[in-house]
């Protein structure tokens, strides 16, 4: 399975958009980063994806890459 990016950036519309790369769309937007944060995390570990969490300027504040023997 290819490893899949999914990103947590400012949204268009405000707020904050959790995106997988390649994607015409958001995948769900929040109201804050941490509620952003926590939705893109676990969906980075369920496909065993690149996570990153950009801040407002869009550049990257943090990085994670998750594999299938971390599970959670």
């Amino acid at each position: 399975m290819t490893k899949r990016n999914i990103h947590v950036m400012a949204g268009i519309r405000g707020g904050w958009a959790v995106h997988v790369a390649g994607a015409d769309r958001a995948s769900r937007v929040f109201k804050t980063q941490e509620e952003a944060t926590r939705y893109g995390r676990q969906m980075a570990r369920r496909e065993n994806g690149e996570f990153y969490v950009h801040g407002r300027d869009g550049t990257v504040r943090e990085r994670n890459s998750y594999s299938g023997s971390a599970r959670h």
